[in-house]
């Protein structure tokens, strides 16, 4: 029986990254995705030209919808722009028996904010706690916990941070550091280092959506959370080796780069 993923996520009409990055992960990884969207954005290759937050009963009725009715084996939480909407949905996969991955959106690969500040304090207490595994990169890292990473070796005090918010488990994005590209995955007890070479690829929006997508897809077909997470990793290190000129900025990473004759 096919597994069911829900996306609670913004709509990036570019298709690179939002709701779009992650049901093509989840078609490429053999689930069968669904979404709640939370946001319309105005996007391409170049930016975030507008965002459209839409109100918080109809985020809660796509929920109820799906989740009543289909039912969910894990759940993604993306783009939630304002603290409405993080408390509405943190309360709402509290509350489903299902593992949630919650990757903390706070701004677009071109910098532009996708978080209101005022929302920082309900991610903090109401959707972490909620979350299964939190997802964060080093700039929402210090955007939540007020620490910068500079180096490996600080990714360590970084995780702490952030579990200190009540997420079972936390993998910290060192992506934006030099060298290899090094994640630290916790749950404060055990750790797994997962290293990947860094491809020279400018074209990589939409990195984290798909990343905290096809987590997602793993735990819902079963897997122990470090399987999900080196699974995952090792779907969008392909995918980034992949990513393609798309428009005049930064294009996006492939996410069906393995039916293109990908390993």
């Amino acid at each position: 029986m096919m597994s069911n993923v829900l996306t609670v996520a913004g709509s990036d009409s570019g298709g690179g990254a939002g709701i779009q990055a992650d049901l093509k992960t989840m078609l490429a990884l053999g689930v069968h995705g669904m979404s709640v969207i939370t946001a319309v954005t105005a996007q391409n290759s170049l930016g975030v030209q507008g965002a459209w937050e839409l109100p918080v009963e109809a985020v809660r009725a796509q929920y109820r919808s799906v989740v009543d009715d289909i039912g969910v084996q894990a759940v993604k939480t993306g783009m939630l722009a304002s603290a409405e909407l993080v408390e509405a949905v943190a309360e709402l996969i509290a509350g489903t028996d299902a593992p949630a991955v919650v990757d903390p959106v706070g701004v677009s690969k071109h910098g532009d904010p996708l978080l209101a500040a005022s929302a920082l304090d309900s991610v903090r207490t109401k959707l972490l706690p909620a979350a299964t595994v939190a997802t964060p990169n080093l700039d929402e890292v210090a955007q939540l916990t007020g620490v910068r990473v500079e180096s490996e070796a600080e990714l360590r005090r970084a995780a702490a941070a952030v579990l200190a918010y009540g997420p079972r488990w936390v993998l910290i994005k060192g992506g934006h550091l030099p060298g290899d590209a090094v994640d630290l995955l916790t749950d404060g007890s055990e750790e797994h280092w997962l290293r990947a070479p860094r491809h020279d690829n400018r074209h990589t929006h939409g990195t984290g959506c798909t990343l905290a997508s096809a987590i997602a897809a793993q735990l819902a077909k079963g897997q122990a959370v470090p399987d999900a997470v080196a699974a995952a990793k090792e779907y969008v290190t392909g995918a980034v080796a992949a990513g393609f000129a798309l428009g005049g900025g930064i294009g996006p990473v492939d996410h069906g780069w393995r039916f293109r004759g990908g390993a």
